[in-house]
């Protein structure tokens, strides 16, 4: 995989031109591209700034995120000839940064469930994962330093466990989420991928202007909570695996490490996260409904078919449980002396066959709680395939997850 870092270390010991850095990129997409398929368009002239924290590294923008010089076609059909006339914030502060916004990554359409074309570099007859597959899927094959990804169920969480990346969802509204089509305004978030914790750290503290995000590990060994989540369905073998042996190689470093189990009420939210998603796509996604039902493809189209029952009330009630629960995670963190919380990325490694993306079951709390979440890659499976483990924080508390996760990702390469 390509680093961020390692590339900015080469710019700025004169090693290496940011020009000569996209170059790298270019030849990288020309060989793994065409297996992987994990790009819509690639700009073929770019600009490529000489000077910023970001000079030279390429990114790839999933295809909800508006750019002025690539389209944005939402995964979609309907979308096919939109051309944005502005970029978004978060591209917009790319480009400040001196970073080139070099490629649209592949999303399912409206960052739904309907699977994309991409498939997973480990082995091209596995799902990359949903709904970012193109972006996990572009690092993950090197062709990549960084990817942006939106996360509203486990959208960045999951293809990056299944692909064997560094994904960040972090906290909510910590990223812009203007000019990123909507699906549900109370979930949407935006996200990255990269090569490894270092790199998704600097990237982060960058894009949100909070230089501490990437200094957050100087703290000490975390206390952390080993987290199975019991209201969710048994995961599979390789998950678990991976579990203990995160946690035991955070216990090599020095981390204390103790179970926990979450009271009653994060098993109601967990429930709750589909009625508050799908009431807001039913308005979010209104427009396409009504004029393009048709061309929607078949799951999405089920899924706003049925929204259509739900009610006002439902929603509203289902917020207020996340509202409790939110409250409560707090208390979770300090009556337990717990800086972070360790549990799965996924149910195990990333199925096989590409008519599906995987089960989100394992992120859909986490995203509606609104704080920061890291994939971690920990195993491969004897096929190969990578299987990760999840670190979450406290709403806010991006950095100490991220400090978290490379303790571990250090403990276990020792």
């Amino acid at each position: 995989m390509l680093s961020l870092l390692d590339l900015s270390a080469r710019i700025d010991a004169g090693r290496l031109t940011p020009e000569g850095a996209v170059g790298l990129v270019r030849e990288a997409i020309a060989s793994r591209e065409p297996e992987v398929g994990a790009l819509v368009c690639v700009d073929p002239a770019p600009a490529v700034p000489a000077s910023g924290p970001l000079a030279g590294i390429a990114v790839g923008i999933k295809d909800i995120i508006d750019t002025a010089d690539l389209p944005t076609r939402m995964g979609s059909s309907i979308y096919e000839n939109w051309r944005p006339l502005a970029d978004a914030p978060v591209v917009a502060r790319l480009k400040r940064l001196g970073a080139v916004p070099l490629a649209k990554t592949t999303t399912t359409p409206f960052a739904f469930l309907d699977p994309t074309r991409t498939r997973n570099p480990s082995n091209p007859g596995h799902t990359p994962g949903g709904s970012s597959a193109g972006s996990a899927a572009a690092v993950a094959a090197g062709m990549l330093p960084l990817a942006l990804g939106t996360q509203t169920g486990g959208s960045v969480i999951r293809p990056a466990a299944f692909c064997g990346v560094v994904g960040v969802k972090p906290s909510f509204r910590l990223l812009p989420t203007v000019g990123v089509k909507c699906y549900s305004w109370a979930l949407d978030t935006l996200g990255l991928f990269a090569a490894g914790v270092a790199d998704a750290a600097h990237a982060l503290a960058l894009l949100a202007d909070r230089p501490a995000i990437a200094r957050a590990g100087d703290g000490g060994a975390p206390r952390i909570g080993i987290l199975r989540q019991e209201f969710c369905a048994t995961p599979e073998p390789e998950a678990e695996a991976a579990l203990a042996r995160a946690a035991a190689a955070a216990e090599r470093a020095g981390a204390a490490i103790r179970d926990l189990t979450l009271p009653a009420p994060f098993g109601e939210a967990f429930a709750a996260h589909g009625t508050i998603q799908d009431y807001e796509a039913r308005q979010a996604l209104a427009w396409e409904y009504a004029a393009h039902r048709d061309a929607l493809p078949p799951r999405l189209r089920a899924a706003l078919d049925e929204a259509q029952g739900i009610e006002t009330a439902a929603y509203d009630a289902a917020r207020r449980t996340a509202h409790h629960a939110r409250r409560g995670l707090k208390d979770v963190f300090s009556e337990n002396g717990f800086d972070v919380l360790l549990t799965y990325a996924a149910p195990g490694a990333a199925p096989a066959g590409l008519d599906h993306t995987g089960d989100s079951r394992f992120n859909r709390l986490w995203t509606l709680m609104g704080v920061p979440c890291v994939t971690l890659p920990v195993d491969r499976t004897e096929a190969g395939l990578p299987v990760g483990v999840q670190v979450i924080a406290r709403f806010g508390d991006d950095g100490r997850a991220l400090a978290a996760a490379g303790l571990i990702e250090r403990a276990l390469r020792g």
